[in-house]
């Protein structure tokens, strides 16, 4: 059974940090816990803490990309460019942008205000509604 690609936008901003090396390290939050998301079509929905508990303790693979698409890669937790941690907010992630075109891009696009939350996306492995 094929799943769906679920995304959810966390009205979080983030920071772009200057590291000396490349266009810089991004930080913020990809998910906050226990917010109402916005109208989802009808219903609205949080993330419970712990939700991200046995994907971070499993080593799920993860990938950071600008718009959820594959030819704006900014970092993957294999390559340890990414990184991901839980605390009493929420799902905390630091990128290593990379020195390529969308990675610049994606760092003066911060930096000017243009881009100002983050989201990520999962698939359910089962509901409850």
């Amino acid at each position: 059974m094929e799943r769906e690609l679920e995304i959810r936008t966390a009205a979080q901003t983030f920071e772009l940090r200057a590291t000396g090396k490349g266009p810089g390290t991004l930080v913020g939050y990809a998910s906050v816990f226990n917010r109402y998301s916005q109208n989802l079509g009808g219903f609205v929905e949080q993330v419970a803490p712990g939700a991200f508990d046995k994907s971070l303790a499993d080593g799920v693979p993860v990938m950071c990309r600008g718009n959820h698409e594959d030819e704006f890669l900014l970092g993957t937790t294999w390559a340890q460019t990414l990184r991901l941690s839980v605390d009493g907010t929420g799902l905390l992630y630091e990128d290593d942008l990379p020195d390529t075109t969308p990675g610049r891009d994606f760092a003066v696009l911060t930096q000017r205000g243009d881009v100002k939350w983050s989201s990520f996306a999962f698939c359910t492995i089962e509901d409850e509604w």
